[in-house]
């Protein structure tokens, strides 16, 4: 009887990757919003928004390969609330997208941000596992606490030089 090669001398990983887009291809400008009529009265704005999704994915920037997520958007809004089939078109822009989930959450938030102006706004992506180690990812947004809205997205370098 002969025995069968290892994985490792049975198998090849080929350089193989496949191809993607960069984050250029994400969608913001989908995103709709509508007017929050009980924006400024005490019930309106404790009201929170929690939007959830498990359908979200991306692909790995290395390999090009799915990566799977739920999506948790929470927000208390401001002036306006986001418009949900505007957000899964949104969201769908992502599916050929190879992104880190670290920059993944945070372009997320940013959109969001900049699209309806909430008062607070946390998003989280539950990355199903690969290799055995799963990942959640979470960025807030509290505009009495941070910057005004038109910096939000502004990144600086390490040497301190502004990008955009």
């Amino acid at each position: 009887m002969t025995k069968a090669p290892a994985p490792r001398d049975q198998f090849r990983a080929m350089d193989k990757s496949i191809p993607f887009q960069g984050p250029e291809a994400i969608d913001a400008d989908c995103l709709e919003c509508f007017a929050y009529d009980y924006a400024g009265t005490p019930h309106g704005d404790a009201m929170e928004i929690v939007t959830t999704t498990d359908e979200f994915t991306s692909v790995c920037p290395f390999s090009g390969l799915p990566d799977f997520a739920q999506v948790t958007i929470r927000y208390v809004p401001g002036e306006r609330c986001l418009e949900l089939r505007s957000l899964k078109y949104y969201l769908l822009s992502y599916r050929s997208v190879g992104i880190w989930y670290e920059h993944l959450v945070n372009r997320m938030l940013e959109d969001l941000v900049k699209a309806c102006e909430p008062r607070r706004m946390t998003v989280m992506v539950e990355c199903n596992p690969r290799g055995g180690l799963g990942s959640t990812v979470t960025a807030s947004y509290d505009r009495d606490a941070m910057p005004p809205r038109d910096r939000i997205g502004r990144r600086t370098t390490r040497k301190g030089r502004r990008q955009v």
